[in-house]
């Protein structure tokens, strides 16, 4: 059974009345309203791990202080609405700034080793001393691209999914490459849920072309995921017919998603995002449903090719006799009666991607899913550009894309750090990963038995419970700061009373455990070194996990709290390990930590 922290008695009710002002004080309310505690039961105890004992558990009841007379580093600053880096409500839809400055130029180089753990916590999952230092020497550009043009690990193709994907988001060395690739998941969504056999095969046959996708061209990685056997049978390309005489249409499934996710969006766009509008001042809609019949045609005859032993990884092909030869006719381009599929095929997608809509729909998508929230017209309008042209007249470079995204001003400028506008919540399954990499969690055997972990954190890789991913790029919670403001929170939409307890519950039982029996638990070597100085673990754990963004007034509570644990260089292992687990928890559960900037 899992914890359930008891309500402290001034700790708010409700979720709604939670979510005050901003992205940053809706996560001090939400773990208000679901974590402020006076006592804690844990849970059921994993092989090789030890118990948490009274005093670690105390520390980290004081994790859940925001709201429960803790400090408030995040929340203070939001009152005072401080310049805004650009982060206009809806993500650019909104008249900018009335004398906003333009962004400075990106430094090249990190001034400080926070500003280096910033950058990296967002190019992939985790930061380490020595990545600090490569980032430093060779600068942000010349690390990225020195990790683009790094070998791509071994592929997981017929792995078990769950296994094999945690594993490569944990213990693959190109991290990046697997931060993107997560990234691409969540926007061209195919989930394992409910995916038939030979689901092992045709996920982790995805999960490759995506990691492959991260270094590919929009074109190729659309034609690929097109024709990819786990998309065709997600969205029902795979046996899609063409019509006949007793009134058989083509399935439009995956025709309406390619345009309404994958590529253009609902709504004409310029290229910062803002929508185009007709001359009743309303947003003018990229396609009708005429479109999508049309469309619907040049995606028939697809099947898998399973006369190839390896066929769930292999493109799906076409039988001419089930295509249709019906002439199509949409966004404005027309695929004419009789054209072979190959041929048919490449108008359509060709049409997709060199629509205008494609730089600034991605574009803001991949932003939301790798710096912030609301980033603002400007920030959509230079990495729209970068898919234009990536600087050689080359159109849907994705380096050039993740690179802009990264590099772009409004990433790495310091203002967005006191910005309450600016900044995402951070996964779950981004956390966990974070923790796993940033302590060693290995596998020996190659196991990585991690599951399906939905239930206890509310996410899991690959396993998104529909096709619009566990959150939309626009979801705003109800009755909320974020509403009221025009701000939009993604996150949020996976996040209530049950899944911040549930997070914080795994997290209990997962910091001091193997991933399975046999295999070492994670490594805390550092950590230990300064074990007896509280004060230098937290400041350390703040530097690794939250890039320095922990207030020192937060900070200053979780000493008190690792402090009433009297510790020696003579006192057991247990008890440093003790201190440095409820360290770890409180970081990981403070509102400053939760919401990366």
């Amino acid at each position: 059974m899992p914890w359930r922290p008891r309500q402290h008695p001034g700790c708010t009710d409700s979720l709604e009345e939670a979510m005050i002002d901003s992205p940053e004080t809706m996560s001090e309310g939400l773990i208000t309203a679901t974590a402020c505690s006076d006592g804690l039961e844990i849970p059921s105890e994993r092989p090789g791990s030890q118990r948490l004992d009274a005093a670690a558990l105390a520390a980290l009841a004081v994790a859940t202080l925001a709201g429960c007379g803790g400090g408030n580093g995040s929340g203070a600053e939001d009152k005072a609405s401080p310049p805004k880096v650009g982060g206009e409500p809806g993500g650019g839809s909104s008249p900018p700034t009335v004398g906003q400055e333009p962004p400075r130029p990106v430094e090249l180089v990190p001034r400080s080793d926070e500003d280096g753990v910033r950058f990296l916590l967002q190019a992939q999952f985790s930061a380490s001393p020595e990545q600090v230092a490569s980032v430093r020497a060779k600068g942000y550009r010349g690390w990225l691209q020195q990790e683009f043009d790094a070998p791509r690990s071994p592929p997981t193709y017929g792995g078990a999914i769950d296994s094999a994907v945690w594993g490569q988001l944990i213990g693959a060395s190109d991290a990046v490459r697997m931060r993107l690739a997560f990234a691409l998941s969540e926007v061209f969504v195919v989930s394992a849920n409910g995916m038939t056999e030979p689901a092992n095969q045709l996920m982790t046959g995805y999960w490759d072309l995506l990691v492959d996708g991260v270094t590919a061209n929009f074109r190729t990685l659309l034609e690929d995921i097109t024709l990819n056997p786990a998309m065709g049978a997600y969205l029902n390309t795979k046996g899609n017919l063409k019509e006949d005489a007793n009134g058989r249409q083509p399935d439009e499934n995956y025709a309406r998603e390619v345009m309404q996710l994958f590529t253009i969006g609902l709504t004409a766009l310029n290229p910062d995002g803002s929508p185009k509008l007709d001359a009743d001042g309303k947003p003018m809609a990229n396609y009708t449903q005429d479109d999508i019949v049309n469309l619907a045609r040049v995606f028939t005859g697809y099947n898998f090719n399973s006369a190839l032993a390896d066929w769930p990884r292999r493109p799906m092909i076409v039988n001419e006799a089930n295509h249709s030869k019906l002439e199509a006719k949409f966004l404005g381009v027309t695929v004419p009666a009789n054209t072979p599929s190959a041929a048919a095929l490449k108008i359509a997608l060709d049409a997709l991607y060199q629509h205008p809509n494609v730089g600034p729909f991605i574009g803001r998508k991949l932003i939301q899913r790798l710096t912030t929230s609301n980033p603002s017209k400007a920030y959509v309008q230079r990495v729209s550009e970068a898919f234009a042209n990536n600087g050689a007249g080359v159109r849907g470079d994705m380096r050039a894309v993740f690179s802009a995204i990264l590099l772009d001003p409004e990433a790495r400028d310091a203002s967005g750090l006191s910005n309450p506008t600016y900044g995402r919540l951070r996964e779950p399954i981004v956390r966990v990963v974070q923790w796993a990499r940033t302590f060693g969690l290995t596998s020996p055997q190659n196991k990585w038995e991690l599951g399906d972990l939905t239930e206890r954190i509310g996410q899991s890789p690959l396993r998104a419970p529909t096709v619009f991913n566990f959150f939309t790029p626009d979801h705003v919670p109800s009755n909320s700061g974020a509403a009221a403001r025009g701000l939009v929170a993604p996150e949020f939409q996976i996040i209530d009373e049950s899944t911040i307890p549930d997070y914080q519950s795994y997290m209990v039982s997962r910091v001091s455990s193997p991933l399975e029996t046999g295999s070492p638990p994670p490594a805390y070597t550092e950590e230990m070194r300064v074990v007896l100085d509280a004060k230098a673990l937290v400041r350390r754990l703040n530097l690794l996990l939250a890039s320095g963004q922990i207030s020192a007034e937060t900070l200053s509570v979780m000493v008190r709290a690792l402090e009433q644990s009297a510790l020696t260089a003579e006192s057991a292992e247990a008890g440093k390990l003790n201190r440095i687990y409820a360290a770890v928890l409180m970081i990981m559960s403070a509102p400053e930590y939760l919401i990366q900037k």
